[in-house]
């Protein structure tokens, strides 16, 4: 039996520490070649070891590798954590973590290592133009406009990781839904941007023990939460639409029934 007043709330904190903490350790572990090779470059970033003139190509390489590493380990490693979410979110607390991350890791693997080539693709041409137009005239305008665009894809990715472990559809359709979605939905798109950025700012330069048990766990709650939203009132718009179409049906058929009484009325009367 669950306790009850303060102890059942520090019960249920502590519950939910332990799921958090659990999935994203998960997710490290499924994208480790991902996760450490970010972590090398970092350290090597950090401890100055690169001379000034090749710090750009260093960051180039950086970028090439987790690019190629992207779409085989960190996408379908999140997939399975926003399978997991899914659960949490729609009221299903209490599904056992480890079998549901990797039921879904599993069932997503293709759908998300297609995505993720196609998002990596789009982001990364996304930030060669960035780099490419910031040092032309109209340079600030541009740059802007491009991390503008940036900020849309990642969104657009997290929506993605939403509607894969959500519906039973064709990656490009995912894809298409997705981007359709973060463009339709401007103010849950600029919302999903503000909750997960100061996720990460707070993970990155205030407590960074939460890239570890936390941050990623919380990104995808909070993504699919935003996610869910949206879905559920397209759910009820659609069901609205749908009562509204059956009445104006009954009306036009009781119009016809009313018509064709008066019509049988006049008949009889000029009999």
């Amino acid at each position: 039996m669950e306790p009850r007043g303060v102890m059942g709330g520090l019960y249920r904190v502590t519950e939910w520490i332990m799921r958090l903490s659990v999935i994203n350790l998960l997710w490290i572990l499924c994208g480790i070649p991902f996760f450490l090779f970010l972590f090398m470059s970092f350290v090597t970033l950090v401890q100055g070891t690169v001379a000034d003139e090749d710090l750009l190509g260093f960051v180039v390489m950086i970028g090439a590798g987790l690019a190629v590493l992207a779409p085989f380990t960190f996408f379908p490693s999140t997939a399975a954590m926003f399978t997991v979410a899914r659960k949490w979110v729609t009221g299903e607390v209490d599904v056992p973590l480890i079998k549901t991350f990797f039921r879904g890791y599993k069932e997503n693997f293709k759908q998300s290592v297609f995505g993720g080539l196609v998002y990596t693709i789009l982001i990364v041409i996304l930030i060669i133009d960035y780099y490419f137009f910031i040092g032309s005239e109209n340079g600030r305008i541009l740059s802007g406009i491009f991390i503008a665009l940036i900020v849309l894809g990642f969104v657009s990715m997290l929506n993605f990781f939403s509607m894969q472990v959500h519906f039973h559809m064709k990656t490009f359709q995912v894809i298409k839904n997705s981007l359709l979605i973060t463009i339709g939905k401007p103010l849950r798109s600029i919302t999903t941007a503000i909750l997960v950025a100061f996720i990460m700012y707070m993970s990155f330069t205030q407590f960074t023990w939460l890239l570890v048990f936390f941050t990623g766990s919380l990104v995808a709650v909070v993504s699919y939460w935003n996610f869910n939203l949206i879905y559920v009132k397209v759910q009820q718009q659609m069901e609205d639409m749908k009562k509204n179409e059956e009445e104006e049906v009954e009306i036009a058929a009781e119009m016809d029934r009313e018509d064709l009484v008066k019509s049988d009325y006049n008949d009889k009367e000029s009999k």
